[in-house]
């Protein structure tokens, strides 16, 4: 099969064609061959950065701008990174914008000390950095720099204490010279009551202090009579340890245990004693008894002629016995 001179020239078109778009995409820094990886960084001002800007990690390149979008109100600038090599880029890293007065401005990512790494579509911390009027005069005058630093450190420091000192701040601190005053007012009126106190003729702790001479010299003066308390004490407690405590509490022992015995003798009716106690004929013999003598005594009151006859010619009466106690009328009485 012959192919046509026009068929040849159409490839070698279409192969040159596409040679010259992957070579002028290589030199734009995208990958031909493999996957890049996409993070994002948002500013509110990107100073100049571009697409194709390249994006370093301590001065090496590490992947480039692939697109900045700011929407229509540009207030939020949303820039795509592609990296284009496999780096580990912790997730609290920071993305700063570094003008450059030669050349195109460069992204750089400020590598943080996190163990979490960013992923394909994560979006960086972003931070503002001092612009290319810093930079060139960072370079230009270093000492101008400076000052110029000093300066708004100063502002900075004049518009804070301006906001500080309004007019309630300033009540505040009248306040507060108001109360240190009385304060001191109170220490001056406290330390003269110290002074008073000090005294060495009249103050209260003089007087304390006489107080504690006198009930020393007391101490003193009665020293003969506490000698004399102590060693009475000591020969009362050499009679009360020479005493045989033990002799004597095994003898309280043997008392108790005696009258322990004697006491379980009545409870269980062994002798008179305990039969006397727990035997109920006896208390019942005794309390008929006791009746019988009361009637016989009742009886005697009523008809004393018929047990006494001091009449010659009378004769004992046949009256009826009395069965009964008759009920006592000085009971009624006390009743």
């Amino acid at each position: 099969m012959k192919i046509s001179n026009e068929t040849k020239i159409g490839l070698m078109a279409i192969i040159g064609i596409a040679l010259l778009i992957l070579g002028f995409n290589f030199l734009k820094g995208h990958g031909i061959f493999k996957k890049e990886k996409r993070i994002y960084a948002v500013y509110t001002d990107v100073q100049g950065l571009v697409k194709s800007n390249p994006v370093v990690v301590n001065g090496l390149q590490i992947g480039r701008i692939e697109n900045l979008d700011g929407g229509k109100d540009l207030k939020r600038i949303i820039v795509t990174v592609s990296l284009t090599k496999d780096v580990n880029i912790p997730k609290n890293s920071l993305a700063v914008i570094n003008p450059n007065l030669l050349g195109n401005p460069t992204l750089e990512i400020q590598l943080g000390s996190s163990n979490e790494y960013m992923k394909n579509g994560d979006t960086l911390l972003t931070t503002l950095s001092g612009g290319a009027f810093d930079e060139a005069m960072k370079l230009i005058n270093p000492v101008l720099y400076e000052v110029r630093n000093a300066v708004k450190s100063l502002d900075s420091v004049l518009t804070t204490i301006t906001t500080v000192f309004d007019v309630r701040t300033k009540d505040n601190i009248k306040s507060i010279l108001n109360n240190l005053n009385l304060a001191t007012g109170s220490f001056v009126v406290t330390s003269k009551s110290v002074e008073s106190l000090m005294d060495i003729q009249n103050g209260a702790l003089a007087q304390s202090l006489r107080n504690m001479d006198a009930f020393t010299s007391n101490l003193n003066s009665n020293n003969t009579q506490l000698d004399s308390i102590m060693r009475n004490t000591k020969v009362f407690s050499q009679k009360l340890s020479a005493i045989d405590l033990q002799s004597t509490l095994d003898t309280l022992n043997i008392a108790i245990n005696n009258f322990k015995a004697g006491a379980e003798k009545i409870n269980n009716k062994d002798g008179s004693l305990g039969l006397l106690l727990n035997d109920k004929t006896l208390y019942n013999n005794l309390e008929s008894t006791s009746n019988k003598i009361n009637i016989l005594l009742d009886d005697i009151r009523v008809h004393p002629k018929r047990y006494v006859n001091f009449s010659v010619f009378g004769r004992k009466s046949k009256d009826n016995y009395i069965t009964a106690p008759l009920i006592d009328d000085s009971l009624k009485a006390v009743k």
